[in-house]
């Protein structure tokens, strides 16, 4: 029996390839199986090749398999990109609408279906992926009724005869298989310890989920890959709560509506990516000057420009940290999991608003778009920490019938009111200002105003800024940042049964960075590795740059796509 169990469908963009991912994905989750599920997409909406992986375990995993068992191939062009994933005993099931052949010396087994024959027997053509899931199933010896709920849950809006007739195209594709191999071959999978309560989710969708657990009630945004999702799931559930979500007509026009929506107290958020992150830089200084506590996600992809607008990278860490003009405070947290995007994205209103600045909540392509296994959330341990927010102006708070909104304070923070506060009245402006807000371009102002803003985070360390993971008594330590969790984890593991010490630490805060609870790890490792998914290095310097004194070695991967647990582990293992 297999403890776990590489999938893939391929096709042209189009086909609906994504919606069969889905589907097989889902149903194994419910089964109790845990699942990891990538997507491989062109940046275009139709045509090009794209295949979704998925992972079934016992165990969780956090990362793709290197390998493949099972192929379905709508097209030959999925047969000859995929076919160096497939590893001996693999099964290839293809469409034989194409005259599919393997490429010589692939050492697997093809079964040529008539997936769109079949599927117009059960009804539609179009239902030919659900056919490519019946022989899916027989082949891995389960029965086709995982199927039902999430047929029904998917297409029961659409009557029960289409949910019908797709159930009959998983039939029809499971029968066919079934008379193939008529010696009954099956990849069987190791049942699973039980079915429990596992959500099935990706990063956007819980970093929206978070949002909305922590109070986020205004979200603008322009639609951007990879980020796109988090507005299309808050415009479902905002209206839920009494929220409202604006699809604005460019990036700039979104930070500075929530700048706006957040200064009139309702806590607001803002998603993009790259690019979109370099149109909101002015504004996210403005933010930081007026000292309004906004949230802004940045899906990192693949870039310089336009880039690779569907591929994966994390090259965005400078831009986060250092890519607005002039200095101000703000704080960058950087998740690894769906559930630290569920517990991170509602923790960061509580810090945009208890020190008074911007947040970015920087994930990546993989991050943000694989679809995973998670533990049930507890939404309930969530508490909502408005900081200075003051509802009363006591006097003493005033200079002459002005509030003092940027009064300095010991921590750099003032007292914040809304409009509306009776007493609150402030000037609000992108330059230097004093107390009360007017504008004062005064040398001994402005000094003080800079140290009282940057104060705010002066040898600050936030809880929670790295996890470790492995050998307390490590002799190599493996620093990675986002995605590269799970497949630094599954690298390590390898290491380990090879005989080495090895130690994992995955950093959660780029600012203010984590410098001496880093050093504390560092210092005791004979060599450090940084591994992380861009050309330059990107978080190795950045350890340099605030003090992380001890050496490392850098593992870069910056083609588009992850790291896959393999081909980490070899590069890993050249530096042991």
């Amino acid at each position: 029996m297999l403890e776990e169990l590489s999938w893939k469908v391929g096709g042209q963009q189009g086909e609906g390839i994504d919606s069969t991912g889905e589907t097989f994905a889902t149903a194994l989750n419910r089964q109790g199986y845990y699942i990891y599920g990538y997507r491989h997409f062109s940046s275009r909406i139709k045509g090009g090749h794209t295949n979704y992986k998925v992972r079934v375990s016992t165990k969780r995993r956090l990362a793709s398999a290197d390998f493949l068992d099972i192929l379905i191939a709508f097209d030959q062009e999925s047969i000859d990109f995929n076919a160096k994933e497939l590893r001996s005993g693999a099964v290839v099931i293809a469409d034989e609408k194409f005259h599919p052949t393997l490429p010589e010396g692939v050492k697997a087994e093809l079964y040529v279906v008539p997936f769109t024959k079949l599927a117009e027997t059960a009804g539609s053509s179009i239902m030919k992926n659900m056919v490519a899931l019946g022989t899916s199933v027989y082949l891995l010896d389960l029965p086709v009724d995982i199927f039902s709920g999430v047929i029904h849950d998917t297409f029961a809006r659409k009557g029960q005869k289409i949910v019908d007739q797709n159930m009959e195209a998983i039939r029809q594709g499971y029968q066919f298989m079934k008379e193939q191999l008529k010696d009954g071959t099956h990849m069987k999978l190791k049942p699973p310890a039980g079915k429990g309560s596992h959500l099935f989710m990706m990063g956007n969708d819980a970093v929206a989920l978070g949002a909305l657990t922590g109070g986020c009630r205004v979200m603008a945004a322009y639609p951007i890959t990879p980020a796109s999702d988090i507005m299309e799931y808050l415009i479902k559930k905002m209206p839920k709560v009494g929220g409202v979500v604006v699809q604005t007509e460019d990036e700039i026009a979104a930070i500075n509506m929530i700048i706006g929506a957040a200064y009139g107290g309702a806590r607001a958020m803002t998603a993009t990516s790259g690019p979109g992150l370099s149109l909101m830089m002015e504004a996210i200084g403005l933010a930081g000057m007026t000292e309004t506590p906004v949230v802004i996600v940045d899906t990192q992809r693949g870039g310089p420009s336009t880039g690779l607008p569907t591929k994966h990278e994390q090259s965005d860490l400078y831009a986060v940290l250092f890519g607005n003009h002039g200095e101000i405070p703000k704080i960058v947290l950087a998740p690894s999991t769906a559930e630290e995007c569920f517990y991170e994205a509602a923790r960061a209103f509580n810090l945009a608003e208890r020190y008074q600045c911007p947040v970015i909540l920087i994930t990546d392509l993989a991050l943000s778009l694989a679809k995973q296994t998670v533990e049930p959330l507890h939404p309930e341990t969530i508490e909502i920490d408005r900081g200075k927010l003051i509802t009363e102006v006591d006097p003493s708070m005033q200079s002459g019938s002005l509030f003092k909104r940027y009064a300095f304070t010991p921590d750099g923070i003032s007292p914040r009111v809304i409009p509306g506060v009776k007493g609150g009245i402030h000037h609000v402006t992108g330059v230097e200002h004093n107390e009360i807000g007017r504008p004062d371009e005064g040398s001994a102002n402005r000094a003080k105003m800079m140290e009282k803003r940057l104060r705010k985070l002066e040898n600050v360390e936030l809880d929670g800024s790295l996890t470790f993971s492995g050998d307390e008594h490590y002799d190599t330590l493996v620093i990675g940042i986002g995605s590269t969790r799970g497949a630094i984890e599954e690298a390590a593991e390898r290491l380990t049964a090879d005989g080495h010490r090895i130690g994992h630490v995955h950093v959660k805060v780029l600012a203010p960075f984590p410098t001496q609870a880093l050093s504390s790890y560092t210092e005791r490792a004979k060599k450090v590795i940084v591994v992380e998914n861009n050309a330059t290095g990107e978080l190795a310097h950045l350890m340099r740059f605030f003090g992380v004194t001890t050496p490392t070695v850098s593992v870069k991967k910056f083609d588009g796509n992850p790291f896959l647990p393999g081909e980490l582990y070899r590069q890993l293992k050249e530096w042991m």
